[in-house]
Formats: structure tokens, sequence, C-alpha cells
């Protein structure tokens, strides 16, 4: 059994201590597999404007609902004729951004609510547990579609309806985190070295919890581009001509025994783009859990 020896005696660290979080990450198939998906929805995300691809939004009578191999249209054409493929790539572009976006936005509200209110507790604690508590007893969706009817539909008010609906999820997680970590002893070491505040809450308590934050983040994203693609589908998000894979699949269901590329194309790879984030996501858990390594 390996021993840990003192900070003074020279000795290297045990190897798993050592060992690169991607190392980690490889001993799960699952999560690789996830993070290829991930990767190629972020290529497709970013090569769009770089690649010959048509114009997503020009219509072409001619050749609408065109199977999947007609020629120049690889993945076939939609309901007025435009290139799915070229749809598939900008679409995904938007999708992506709108989720990242969001992902966040509600990220740095609520790791700064969660790190104020575990941290001084007390009054500060109280109020923002209760408004917490306020937001997360509404659906999320049903209050993201109230936000959405107060501001109105459209790309920007989509992401921050998305956002604030997940700002409780931050919260309650490094809430959680920072009453864990308030009284550890590098903490009360700190506070009582003369740390300020905003020094222990940022230096000390935040940076010890990003392993939990990050792997929060990448599972949440599948919710946000589930979201997204949900507001969209319904016509509350993104607004013609602009489109994601949201409106793809809801323009795309009215064919579904005639030409079901239309619909089944953005659904799979909504899906698909999901499951990478869930499966990333578990696997960044597992990596980053000192109990999981071996």
């Amino acid at each position: 059994m390996t021993t840990v020896s003192s900070l003074d005696s020279g000795a290297v660290a045990p190897v798993s201590a050592r060992e690169s979080l991607f190392a980690r990450l490889k001993k799960n198939r699952l999560s690789l597999f996830g993070g290829v998906l991930v990767l190629l929805a972020v290529f497709m995300a970013i090569s769009a404007p770089f690649l010959p691809l048509q114009d997503p939004d020009a219509v072409d009578a001619s050749s609408r609902l065109a199977p999947i191999g007609a020629p120049g249209h690889l993945l076939g054409t939609d309901e007025l004729g435009r290139d799915i493929l070229s749809r598939m790539f900008w679409g995904g572009r938007i999708t992506l951004l709108v989720s990242i976006a969001a992902t966040l936005i509600a990220m740095i509200a609520g790791t700064f609510l969660g790190l104020v209110s575990g941290y001084f507790l007390g009054w500060t604690d109280t109020v923002i547990s209760r408004g917490i508590d306020v937001l997360m007893a509404f659906p999320y969706f049903l209050l993201a579609l109230t936000v959405i009817a107060i501001l109105g539909p459209g790309l920007l008010n989509g992401m921050l309806a998305i956002a604030l609906v997940n700002v409780p999820f931050f919260a309650r997680i490094i809430r959680g985190s920072t009453l864990s970590l308030r009284e550890a002893d590098y903490v009360l070491a700190a506070k009582g070295m003369g740390a300020g505040h905003s020094r222990i809450l940022f230096r000390h308590i935040l940076l010890n919890s990003l392993p939990t934050l990050v792997v929060a983040t990448t599972i949440n994203l599948g919710f946000m581009i589930t979201a997204a693609a949900a507001l969209s589908f319904l016509g509350l998000g993104v607004q013609p001509p602009t489109s994601d894979w949201g409106t793809m699949l809801a323009s795309g269901r009215q064919y579904l025994s005639s030409a079901p590329h239309t619909s089944y194309l953005p659904g799979l790879a909504i899906f698909l783009t999901v499951l990478g984030f869930n499966l990333l996501g578990d696997g960044l858990r597992d990596a980053l859990d000192p109990r999981m390594r071996d």
C-alpha cells in the first residue's frame, strides 16, 4: 500500500494523484463516446461559416422535400427546398450558442448567490434561499414560458428565460459546497491571517468548488439544449428566418409520413448532443471524485 510522506521529505506524490484528468477519463469508454459527440456538435457550430455549405435560407420550390442523397443535397431538403445539411450546421451553431450563453449566465449568477448565501449565513442566507425556493416552486419550463410571455419571443429573450430558471440549480450546488468548505482548516487559517471575505470566497472556497461546478455545468448544458430547442419548437425562441434544431424539428413534424428526414435529422442531432454532454458530465464526475480513483 502506498503511503504519503511529509512535504519536506522530497517524496513524489502517488501516481494516482498525479494522473491527468484525461487519463482518468480514458478509463470510461462512455465518457469518451460522450466527448466525441460533444466535439462533433462543437465542430458543426464552429465550422459552419468556413465550409462550402449552401445558403441555409435559400428557398428552391422545385426541389422541396428532396430525400437524403438527392443530387446537390446530401441530407435532402425541407418543405421550402432549403438544404438540410446546411441548416443542420447553422442551426446547431444557434442552438449551442444559446445553450452555452444561457448556461454561463446561470452559472455566474447562481455561483455568486450560492457563495454569498453559504458563506455569510444569517439573514443573507435566509433571503437568498427563500428567493431560490420561490423560483424552484414553479416547474422549470412553466417558469421559462412565463418569462417569455413577459419579455416576448426571440433569441435573446429565450436565452435569458432558460438562464433564469437554471440559476437555482447552480445556487443550490455551490451553497452546499460552500457550507462544507467554510469551516475547512485552510479557510480558518486564511481568516486567522487576516484574509478578506472576497479572497476567502474566490481564492479558497470557489477554487476548491471548481470540480463540482465543472460537472454541474457540463450536465446542465444538456438540459439547456433541450430547453432551447423546446422553446423554438413552440415558436417562442429563435424566430424566422433564423433557425435552430428546434425550429427545424417543428417545421418537419408536418411531413413525418412523406419526408420523415426533415424531422428525424434535427431530432437526432438534439438527442446525440444532449447524450454526449450527459455522458461527458458523468465521466467528469467520476474522474474528479477522489473516491472513484484506483
